[in-house]
């Protein structure tokens, strides 16, 4: 097996690399794995690594000043994360909290920094996954501010479904009605009404486990008009 089909297993964006930045990049990485409610790290904490979730579900958050709690974004399988972190080589400035049984790979700094100033296409990736990170910041932050349930459950969704941060989904995601209340800021009972309304609409199939999504376009257009 080449180095770029090693790497694709855990990295969707193994493509952009050659061979041998993609075996420089295998070196570098590590695996670890996470229980449902542990903590990956707190805020203030080290974590020098570039971070992607094989399988699991990651929710970035921190509490204000005043106590209130804010989560920032929720980080499904696939994607990649902190890499606004790793180049300013500082603590993180947010939690980062298992929602579930969580499995992730991890590229140290050094290997990450030798890329970013060797590969001019890692380095042009890694501009547009900031700017949609900072988008998915700036929509979670406005979602906050909204007080109807099922409009806010269908905003947290859509983010999960970000086509440039998780390309490889395919219409539904694996999370629990408790986990999608966690990213939400909402109680089980609460997801699992909004999540109703939702479904009644036929913007959503919530399974097992796992909710569906038909049309990601008309969930994304969802507002309540009450």
């Amino acid at each position: 097996m080449s180095a770029k089909s090693e790497l694709r297993t855990v990295a969707f964006w193994a493509d952009i690399l050659s061979e041998e930045e993609a075996a420089s990049v295998i070196a570098g990485m590590g695996e670890r794995r996470y229980h449902a409610g542990s903590y990956i790290c707190h805020r203030g904490d080290r974590f020098d690594f570039w971070t992607g979730i094989t399988t699991g579900l990651v929710k970035m958050s921190a509490v204000s000043e005043a106590g209130k709690p804010m989560t920032y974004a929720g980080v499904c399988a696939g994607g990649w994360f902190g890499e606004g972190t790793i180049l300013k080589n500082e603590p993180r400035k947010y939690d980062l909290v298992a929602l579930c049984d969580t499995h992730l790979a991890v590229l140290n700094r050094p290997t990450f920094m030798w890329l970013f100033e060797n590969s001019f296409r890692f380095a042009q990736f890694l501009t547009h996954q900031l700017n949609e990170r900072m988008g998915q910041f700036i929509a979670t932050i406005e979602s906050d501010r909204v007080h109807d349930p099922a409009e806010r459950v269908a905003r947290h969704l859509v983010r999960l479904f970000n086509p440039a941060l998780y390309p490889n989904m395919r219409g539904y995601i694996e999370i629990t009605q408790e986990e999608l209340g966690h990213l939400a800021g909402l109680s089980r009972q609460v997801t699992n009404r909004a999540l109703a309304t939702l479904e009644a609409a036929g913007l959503v199939k919530a399974q097992h486990n796992r909710i569906a999504v038909p049309s990601l376009e008309r969930l994304a257009g969802y507002r309540y008009d009450g």
